[in-house]
């Protein structure tokens, strides 16, 4: 039944990354991919929240299966960071590559530490 919870967390995490990202998008004028930063970054706050919520016996298996790799698997994207970052270099971009490769783990890392600070699991 876990496979169940995955794809309707994955069913919601998918258009949402989408919509999310092109919301985002269209803010910005600027070469950096702050759409795919933004999904990525909430992505890991919701992971941090939940893990430090299933820690706590706030939250269950289930809860982490339909939010955790259902809904965060398919609302984060390794690949499209991946790609807009070599695209960025590509172009000669080099600033703004090098901000995406580097600052999207490193903010990503500190929203999950927020995350389980806010369940007082950190």
């Amino acid at each position: 039944m876990s496979w169940l919870l995955v794809a309707l967390g994955a069913a919601v995490g998918a258009p949402l990354r989408y919509l999310a990202d092109r919301a985002v998008q269209a803010r910005h004028a600027s070469a950096f991919p702050w759409g795919t930063f933004t999904v990525n970054v909430t992505g890991c706050l919701v992971l941090g929240v939940l893990t430090g919520a299933v820690g706590g016996g706030a939250a269950g298996e289930a809860a982490r299966t339909l939010l955790g790799t259902g809904l965060c698997g398919a609302l984060t994207t390794y690949s499209t960071f991946s790609y807009e970052t070599l695209c960025l270099a590509e172009r000669g971009r080099w600033f703004p590559a090098a901000a995406n490769a580097l600052g999207t783990p490193l903010v990503g890392l500190g929203a999950v530490l927020l995350g389980l600070a806010v369940t007082g699991r950190w």
